[in-house]
């Protein structure tokens, strides 16, 4: 007699069980059973929707709620059992419900497919995953502002090709990973838009012939509304590919971020201090205190962006619509969503307990020539051509570098001979503080500036928080 594998829901059409090791390679629960809780709140609302059009009764609708809820219960606590010949989350709750209920049980799964389940139920996770990062994106971003605010005034040098440019704010540093943040929160709120669609009635691929209400089961589940073609609900994972683009952008931010950090907590900078509870020594250099959250996100960074990577080679070559290759969708968007949450996570516990040495930040903005603009933007108010003060301002450059001085250490006669528009008056530009303060304009670095540019971020976060 033919072995028949009964074990699972979907095996009558099969004459030969399920090889042991093509069952295992195939099953996706070990990874999927963390989308249970979207699962059963799903199931919840197709059922009330069947109800709804008198496919279940009112006795099978409530039996059906009654028995998903006690199973949604037993994962929470961990007393439920998996089992790999099922396959996924959705035939082991389902599987258990018929067990437990009878053949209300078996009734769930009229009108839908696993394959607008699993579309829908990765949307519901995705979802709940977006408030989540949002709510850790928005500590992060306040634990900038607060740090800024107490920065407004402290100067250091500003860095292109990591060279000394010009003097900048410690605060308008940080608002500047504000603004990056701030982008990112935005770019999270318009792909949450593109999520919140629900596939559910789209069946395998053609919808269902029974009169279902797909408006009522999205006003259900709280989607924006029901997808608009069966095909592309149950085949499309754009948004689970957009989402983890914003999740890389987010954490090329934090590796950006990172990499500042750990120069400005080396000995050769020593612009910070970041806190012992986010550094480990060494086991070898008793001197040693290594910056392993920064180092770690900023490491992470790269793992993200190739999950991204591995989901659009997943999608580009498959044709419509569902196939087996989406089963590879969730580990690298699992990971992506709990890669990103500690990441964040980590550093708004973090940010709030930076020291900033502000004597080092002074000292090293004195030196790299950093006001040399301004002289150059000196020499033009008093009516020469840019390029001419440029050539001018080189060679006091240089002067300063042949004589091992700064520019404020150049005496007027010395500077004179350069230019005979240069006063006694240029001292007060040439002068870091002089030099910032001249910058007292939207998004610049004067401490006027940064004072109102952390007001209305302030006002922003407000803004998101009583919503």
């Amino acid at each position: 007699m033919t072995n028949i594998n009964t074990d699972k829901l979907s095996s009558a059409r099969f004459a030969e069980a399920t090889d042991a090791f093509v069952e295992e390679f195939t099953a996706s629960v070990e990874f999927d059973k963390r989308m249970a809780a979207q699962d059963i709140q799903g199931s919840i609302a197709h059922a009330t929707m069947l109800s709804k059009i008198g496919v279940l009764t009112a006795d099978e609708r409530d039996a059906i709620i009654n028995g998903l809820t006690q199973i949604g219960q037993e994962i929470a606590d961990g007393r439920f059992s998996w089992s790999i010949k099922q396959e996924d989350v959705h035939m082991n709750i389902e599987a258990t419900l018929t067990e437990r209920i009878g053949p209300a049980g078996k009734k769930l799964h009229t009108g839908r497919s696993r394959n607008d389940q699993v579309a829908t139920d990765i949307r519901l996770y995705l979802r709940d995953a977006c408030r989540h990062i949002e709510g850790e994106l928005l500590r992060l971003m306040t634990a900038i502002v607060t740090l800024a605010a107490k920065h407004t005034d402290t100067i250091m040098s500003g860095f292109t090709h990591l060279q000394v440019a010009q003097p900048i704010t410690f605060g308008h540093h940080l608002m500047a990973w504000f603004e990056m943040l701030k982008r990112d929160h935005e770019r999270l709120q318009d792909c949450l838009k593109r999520i919140n669609v629900m596939p559910l009635g789209a069946a395998a691929l053609a919808g269902t012939s029974y009169p279902i209400d797909r408006e009522h089961t999205a006003q259900l589940l709280g989607f924006k509304q029901p997808t608009a073609n069966s095909l592309d609900s149950v085949s499309d994972r754009d948004f689970a590919i957009e989402f983890t683009a914003v999740a890389s952008i987010i954490m090329m931010h934090l590796s950006r971020c990172s990499e500042e950090l750990i120069l400005w907590s080396s000995a050769q900078f020593d612009f910070i201090d970041i806190p012992d509870a986010f550094c480990t020594g060494s086991s070898i250099m008793p001197q040693k205190k290594n910056p392993d959250v920064p180092e770690l996100v900023r490491g992470k960074s790269g793992r993200v962006t190739g999950h991204l990577m591995s989901l659009l080679m997943l999608m580009k070559s498959q044709p419509l619509a569902y196939n087996k290759d989406n089963q590879e969708d969730k580990e690298p968007l699992f990971d992506t969503v709990d890669t990103l949450i500690n990441c964040l996570r980590a550093y708004a516990d973090m940010v709030p307990h930076l020291t900033a040495k502000t004597g080092n930040m002074y000292r090293a903005a004195q030196q790299g020539f950093a006001t040399a603009t301004d002289l150059a933007d000196y020499l033009v108010r008093k009516g020469l051509p840019f390029r001419d003060a440029h050539e001018i301002v080189g060679q006091a450059v240089r002067l300063g570098i042949d004589s091992q001085r700064d520019l404020t250490q150049l005496m007027l006669a010395e500077l004179q001979h350069f230019s005979p528009l240069i006063d006694e008056d240029v001292y007060s530009i040439l002068s870091l503080e002089g030099s910032v303060a001249l910058r007292d304009h939207f998004g610049g670095t004067a401490p006027e500036a940064v004072k109102k540019a952390v007001q209305t971020a302030q006002q922003f976060l407000q803004t998101l928080a009583t919503h």
